[in-house]
Protein backbone atom coordinates (compact mmCIF):
# COMPACT_ATOMS: atom_id res chain seq x y z
CA UNK A 1 0.00 0.00 0.00
CA UNK A 2 1.10 3.55 -0.54
CA UNK A 3 2.76 5.08 2.47
CA UNK A 4 3.77 1.72 3.84
CA UNK A 5 7.08 -0.07 3.74
CA UNK A 6 7.44 -3.78 4.37
CA UNK A 7 10.53 -4.75 6.29
CA UNK A 8 11.36 -8.34 5.35
CA UNK A 9 13.56 -9.26 8.30
CA UNK A 10 10.91 -8.31 10.83
CA UNK A 11 8.02 -9.10 8.54
CA UNK A 12 6.12 -5.98 9.61
CA UNK A 13 4.83 -2.98 7.81
CA UNK A 14 6.28 0.44 8.59
CA UNK A 15 4.13 3.55 8.16
CA UNK A 16 6.04 6.28 6.26
CA UNK A 17 3.34 8.92 6.75
CA UNK A 18 5.21 10.51 9.65
CA UNK A 19 8.38 10.82 7.55
CA UNK A 20 6.36 12.30 4.67
CA UNK A 21 4.81 14.81 7.07
CA UNK A 22 8.25 15.79 8.38
CA UNK A 23 9.49 16.18 4.83
CA UNK A 24 6.54 18.46 4.03
CA UNK A 25 7.20 20.48 7.21
CA UNK A 26 10.88 20.84 6.28
CA UNK A 27 9.96 21.94 2.74
CA UNK A 28 7.55 24.54 4.20
CA UNK A 29 10.29 25.84 6.52
CA UNK A 30 12.72 26.10 3.61
CA UNK A 31 10.13 28.07 1.65
CA UNK A 32 9.57 30.39 4.62
CA UNK A 33 13.33 30.98 4.97
CA UNK A 34 13.63 31.67 1.24
CA UNK A 35 10.72 34.14 1.47
CA UNK A 36 12.38 35.83 4.47
CA UNK A 37 15.68 36.13 2.60
CA UNK A 38 13.86 37.63 -0.39
CA UNK A 39 12.09 40.12 1.91
CA UNK A 40 15.42 41.08 3.54
CA UNK A 41 16.99 41.57 0.10
CA UNK A 42 14.03 43.76 -0.92
CA UNK A 43 14.40 45.80 2.29
CA UNK A 44 18.13 46.26 1.65
CA UNK A 45 17.39 47.40 -1.90
CA UNK A 46 14.80 49.86 -0.59
CA UNK A 47 17.26 51.29 1.96
CA UNK A 48 19.90 51.64 -0.77
CA UNK A 49 17.37 53.42 -2.99
CA UNK A 50 16.38 55.73 -0.13
CA UNK A 51 20.02 56.62 0.51
CA UNK A 52 20.59 57.27 -3.21
CA UNK A 53 17.48 59.48 -3.29
CA UNK A 54 18.65 61.48 -0.27
CA UNK A 55 22.09 61.99 -1.77
CA UNK A 56 20.67 62.89 -5.18
CA UNK A 57 18.26 65.37 -3.62
CA UNK A 58 20.96 67.00 -1.52
CA UNK A 59 20.87 70.75 -1.80
CA UNK A 60 24.63 70.95 -2.12
CA UNK A 61 25.92 74.04 -3.81
CA UNK A 62 29.19 73.94 -5.75
CA UNK A 63 32.17 75.11 -3.66
CA UNK A 64 32.93 78.81 -3.90
CA UNK A 65 36.53 79.96 -4.28
CA UNK A 66 38.10 83.29 -4.94
CA UNK A 67 40.35 85.94 -3.53
CA UNK A 68 40.10 89.48 -2.25
CA UNK A 69 42.70 92.22 -2.58
CA UNK A 70 42.58 95.20 -0.22
CA UNK A 71 44.85 97.36 1.87
CA UNK A 72 44.62 94.98 4.82
CA UNK A 73 46.78 97.08 7.15
CA UNK A 74 45.03 100.35 6.42
CA UNK A 75 41.64 99.09 7.65
CA UNK A 76 39.67 95.93 8.38
CA UNK A 77 38.27 94.85 5.02
CA UNK A 78 35.79 92.28 3.75
CA UNK A 79 37.23 89.03 2.43
CA UNK A 80 33.91 87.39 1.54
CA UNK A 81 30.23 87.42 2.45
CA UNK A 82 28.54 84.03 2.71
CA UNK A 83 24.77 83.62 2.45
CA UNK A 84 22.10 86.31 2.41
CA UNK A 85 19.32 87.83 4.50
CA UNK A 86 16.56 85.32 5.34
CA UNK A 87 18.24 82.54 3.32
CA UNK A 88 18.97 79.38 5.30
CA UNK A 89 22.26 77.59 4.67
CA UNK A 90 24.56 75.12 6.32
CA UNK A 91 28.13 76.34 6.02
CA UNK A 92 30.19 73.15 5.77
CA UNK A 93 33.63 74.75 5.68
CA UNK A 94 35.46 78.03 5.28
CA UNK A 95 39.16 78.21 4.53
CA UNK A 96 41.26 81.34 4.15
CA UNK A 97 44.68 81.48 2.50
CA UNK A 98 47.06 83.97 4.13
CA UNK A 99 50.15 82.69 2.30
CA UNK A 100 50.75 86.14 0.72
CA UNK A 101 50.72 88.01 4.02
CA UNK A 102 53.64 88.74 6.35
CA UNK A 103 52.02 90.41 9.37
CA UNK A 104 52.47 88.85 12.77
CA UNK A 105 48.91 89.82 13.77
CA UNK A 106 46.43 88.83 11.08
CA UNK A 107 42.99 89.21 12.63
CA UNK A 108 40.08 87.29 11.13
CA UNK A 109 36.62 88.43 12.18
CA UNK A 110 33.12 87.31 11.27
CA UNK A 111 29.92 89.30 11.59
CA UNK A 112 26.27 88.34 11.32
CA UNK A 113 22.91 89.95 12.01
CA UNK A 114 21.71 88.95 15.48
CA UNK A 115 18.22 90.19 16.37
CA UNK A 116 18.38 92.89 13.71
CA UNK A 117 21.88 94.20 14.52
CA UNK A 118 25.18 93.15 12.94
CA UNK A 119 27.33 91.62 15.68
CA UNK A 120 30.90 90.38 15.76
CA UNK A 121 30.66 86.62 16.30
CA UNK A 122 34.28 85.59 15.72
CA UNK A 123 37.58 87.37 16.38
CA UNK A 124 40.85 85.45 16.10
CA UNK A 125 44.41 86.65 15.53
CA UNK A 126 46.91 84.62 13.51
CA UNK A 127 50.60 85.02 12.74
CA UNK A 128 51.44 84.68 9.04
CA UNK A 129 54.92 83.38 9.87
CA UNK A 130 53.93 80.91 12.61
CA UNK A 131 50.47 79.69 11.56
CA UNK A 132 49.76 77.57 8.49
CA UNK A 133 49.20 79.41 5.21
CA UNK A 134 45.73 77.88 4.95
CA UNK A 135 43.37 78.42 7.88
CA UNK A 136 40.26 76.35 8.66
CA UNK A 137 38.00 79.08 9.99
CA UNK A 138 34.86 76.91 9.88
CA UNK A 139 35.46 73.18 10.05
CA UNK A 140 32.07 71.55 10.50
CA UNK A 141 28.45 72.46 9.97
CA UNK A 142 27.20 75.88 11.03
CA UNK A 143 23.63 76.87 10.24
CA UNK A 144 23.05 80.48 9.18
CA UNK A 145 20.00 82.44 8.05
CA UNK A 146 21.65 85.81 7.56
CA UNK A 147 24.71 86.91 5.60
CA UNK A 148 27.97 85.93 7.28
CA UNK A 149 30.57 88.64 6.62
CA UNK A 150 34.23 87.60 6.92
CA UNK A 151 36.88 90.31 7.37
CA UNK A 152 40.63 90.50 7.77
CA UNK A 153 43.05 93.06 9.13
CA UNK A 154 46.84 93.00 9.28
CA UNK A 155 49.32 94.91 11.39
CA UNK A 156 51.87 95.10 8.56
CA UNK A 157 51.73 97.66 5.73
CA UNK A 158 53.53 95.17 3.47
CA UNK A 159 50.23 93.22 3.36
CA UNK A 160 48.41 96.06 1.59
CA UNK A 161 47.41 95.07 -1.93
CA UNK A 162 48.02 91.34 -1.31
CA UNK A 163 45.49 88.63 -2.21
CA UNK A 164 43.72 86.63 0.48
CA UNK A 165 42.17 83.45 -0.87
CA UNK A 166 38.91 81.92 0.34
CA UNK A 167 37.13 78.63 -0.22
CA UNK A 168 33.78 77.66 1.27
CA UNK A 169 31.03 75.09 0.88
CA UNK A 170 27.33 75.61 1.51
CA UNK A 171 24.27 73.43 1.62
CA UNK A 172 20.87 75.05 1.13
CA UNK A 173 18.29 74.27 3.79
CA UNK A 174 14.63 73.99 2.88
Amino acid sequence: MPGEFYEEAKQQKLDLTEIKNLNTTIQNLITQVQNSVTQIQNNITQVQNNITTLVDKSEGIPPVTGSAIYDWQTAESDVVTIGAHDKRYKVQSLLLGIQNLVGNIITIRMYMIVNGVERKIYDQPFDAAADPPGLWIIDGTVGIHEALRVTLQSNNAADNGKAVDYDYMLEAMN
